[in-house]
């Protein structure tokens, strides 16, 4: 036996020259968009990610995920990785030193377009764009923040993009690293296997979602819209896109006057 790296077709197996417990036992897929997570629970991936059809996307090997244990880089016999805040303070943060090394075994071997961001509150609000934007990458590499925070330096020197989930906090990144690579994940090719379902979705061309119905034409003495039965494809999609419209200015006028702006809309939706 040797620990010379193996060729598997578009498989590759690589040599870690950190202990053995830092070896994946999936193989990495060459070519392939690949989520790295640096997190001090890696036991929580894939979670959510390995259901329904990103499950299924992961298992044939569409896209791939590898976590890196951050405890295995910690310091001394219990390998901590936090310490008290620089001028006192509540909390721990964690080590730039630990969190240096962590970032380098992740990045080892890595190529291609490949963003580094930290799960932060204080960060840019994730958003459909900025998903389509990593869609478009070879992938992604998420830091899982825990306690107060990460050390600042570790931002600064390996220029690391700050993202949030949304205006509220959580005990740790995990979370939202799964909501935001589910995000990007069904947008790569093949992996919904229907472009015109994420055409028309939310958020998709900067509105709301038109309602949806289904079978039974009526329910609780509710009837589906006369116009969706009615064949008539051009008067669908009227009503869809005033639909759309419609919601949007109700419910999230930020994201309306934004689409007016883009299209030299009035606020009404007239022209200027």
């Amino acid at each position: 036996m040797t620990d010379k790296p193996r060729s598997h077709g578009r498989k590759s197996i690589s040599v870690s020259f950190k202990p053995r417990e830092l070896v994946t036992n999936n193989p990495r897929l060459a070519g392939v968009w690949t989520a790295r997570i640096i997190t001090l629970f890696p036991e929580a991936f894939p979670g959510v990610l390995g259901e329904s059809l990103t499950g299924k996307a992961l298992k044939d090997g569409k896209w791939q995920i590898e976590t890196t244990d951050l405890r295995l880089f910690g310091e001394g016999k219990h390998r901590n990785v936090d310490d008290t805040p620089a001028g006192g303070g509540a909390g721990m943060v964690l080590r730039a030193d630990v969190l240096g090394k962590a970032i380098d075994h992740t990045l080892k071997g890595a190529r291609g377009r490949l963003p580094l961001v930290y799960l932060s509150p204080r960060g840019r609000r994730f958003d459909q764009q900025m998903a389509r934007e990593w869609a478009s990458c070879d992938g992604v590499t998420m830091l899982c923040g825990r306690f107060e925070g990460v050390d600042q330096r570790v931002l600064d020197h390996y220029n690391i993009q700050e993202v949030s989930l949304g205006d509220f906090v959580l005990t740790g990144g995990e979370i939202a690293a799964q909501a935001m690579i589910d995000a990007t994940v069904r947008l790569l090719p093949s992996v919904l296997g229907n472009a015109e379902s994420i055409e028309d979705e939310s958020h998709s061309n900067g509105l709301l979602e038109h309602p949806q119905y289904t079978r039974p034409a009526e329910w609780m003495e509710r009837k589906i819209p006369d116009v969706l039965m009615s064949g008539h494809h051009g008067k669908i999609a009227e009503w869809r896109q005033q639909m759309a419209e419609d919601l949007t200015k109700t419910r999230r006028p930020d994201m309306w006057q934004d689409y007016c702006k883009a299209r030299g809309l009035d606020p009404d939706g007239s022209k200027d």
